[in-house]
């Protein structure tokens, strides 16, 4: 005999289930026309897709209208433009005087033999645009030191590879004043480093709020804390918060400027940083001394050594990390590129500026040392003391008075409406 429960599943000859009354499910608006909302075409949302619902439509837009300057076409910088291009910005310039050689070849993956004696960037164009024909690849075979500083005011975000320390300087000095974001990156073999000076950056984290009160505030030394929002999602509470990150120029950040105050209260934490940082700064002013040579000579390994132990200690690590085979096999890898080094990167960088023009994930501060022999890359924010972000403009680098001062108290020429490289 039937239980009332069961006549009445089955009065209507359905089960229970099916005779339930449907609630409608909350509408959401359709991502097509926030796109096209913003100025984005429902073709470029759907080449788009994968990467605006990572990061956003708003932040697709801004990077849709990014101008990008990329100086000199290396290994490194082949990564750096295929990501940026690939990720939809508006336009890249690539600035590069140099031709073609075979050693051009052995990384490069937009160059050819057939590409032999022609000037790098134009030889490169066309493989850059068939990766995105959206994106506006403007080639200039200038060479970048005879650009003044104004030249740079047309970019963003301004990308130097493979450039003396003294280039970089001068570059970084000429976008502070200009207001641009800045990064300087290179490559050693199975080394490299990124460093950027973003000035000062604001960006926007969301998260579930949580059960302590989120305070306006410094954080650390070059962070802080300077909006808070909330929203609901649901039955979730969001908390909008809104951080700056403060930044210094690649003079005063590549020597001379200390590790964080947490660093130096751990010697676990002095331990672990990678005595490749120190053998960075002394490279740089190695090359500063010896006029962009490397060393070669037993005399110049010996001066480079020298360099290398005296920044390890300004740095206050410990001596033992220092050892003479990590010395060896740096100064081994110098002048080459190696594919997978410069895509690992190529990539962070390109990454980083993505996340920058998007203003909503944290980003490089300021300088990170790729080690091959521990296939890490760690970052360590690089600051001197005083004051940070506009602060240093323009006094801590003497531009009102035509000249530079690096941290290590070089004084050095600068022109503002000429950038001597």
């Amino acid at each position: 005999m039937e239980n009332a429960a069961t006549a009445t599943a089955t009065t209507s000859g359905l089960p229970l289930r099916e005779q339930m009354p449907t609630m409608a499910a909350p509408s959401m608006p359709d991502p097509t026309q926030v796109a096209t909302q913003v100025g984005i075409s429902a073709d470029e949302f759907a080449l788009y897709d994968r990467q605006i619902r990572l990061w956003g439509v708003q932040a697709q837009e801004k990077i849709r209208s990014a101008s990008i300057l990329l100086i000199s076409l290396s290994a490194l910088s082949n990564e750096i433009a295929k990501n940026l291009v690939l990720a939809g910005i508006a336009s890249i310039t690539v600035v590069d005087h140099a031709l073609v050689t075979e050693a051009d070849l052995g990384a490069q993956f937009f160059l050819s033999h057939d590409d032999l004696g022609k000037n790098r960037a134009e030889a490169a164009a066309p493989q850059i645009r068939k990766l995105n024909p959206r994106v506006n690849v403007m080639v200039d075979t200038s060479n970048i030191k005879d650009k003044g500083s104004d030249f740079f005011s047309l970019f963003d975000i301004v990308i130097a590879t493979d450039q003396t320390p003294m280039s970089l300087g001068l570059i970084n000095t000429a976008t502070r004043v200009l207001g641009k974001r800045f990064y300087a990156a290179g490559v050693h073999g199975m080394y490299g480093f990124i460093f950027s000076d973003l000035i000062e950056h604001d960006y926007l984290v969301e998260r579930e709020k949580g059960n302590k009160t989120t305070v306006l505030g410094q954080e650390t030394r070059s962070q802080s804390i300077v909006d808070v929002k909330e929203k609901k999602e649901g039955e979730k509470r969001i908390e909008m918060v809104t951080k700056r990150e403060l930044y210094t120029t690649w003079m005063l950040s590549s020597d001379g400027s200390n590790l964080p105050e947490e660093f130096l209260k751990s010697r676990r934490r002095l331990k672990a940083v990678t005595p490749i940082l120190s053998c960075f700064r002394a490279l740089w002013q190695y090359v500063e001394e010896s006029n962009g040579r490397y060393p070669t000579s037993s005399e110049d390994i010996r001066r480079f050594t020298i360099l290398a132990t005296q920044k390890h200690k300004a740095l206050g690590l410990p001596e033992e990390t220092l050892k003479s085979h990590v010395l060896r096999q740096f100064l081994g890898n110098l002048g080459c590129e190696i594919a997978p080094v410069t895509a690992v990167l190529g990539g962070q960088l390109a990454q980083d500026v993505i996340n920058v023009l998007g203003a909503r994930q944290q980003p490089i501060q300021n300088m990170v040392i790729f080690d091959g022999d521990t296939m890490e890359a760690p970052m360590y924010p690089l600051h001197p003391e005083g004051p940070l972000g506009t602060g240093l403009l323009p006094m801590s680098i003497g531009v009102e008075n035509g000249m530079l001062m690096n941290g290590a108290g070089m004084t050095l020429p600068f022109n503002p409406s000429v950038v001597r490289v």
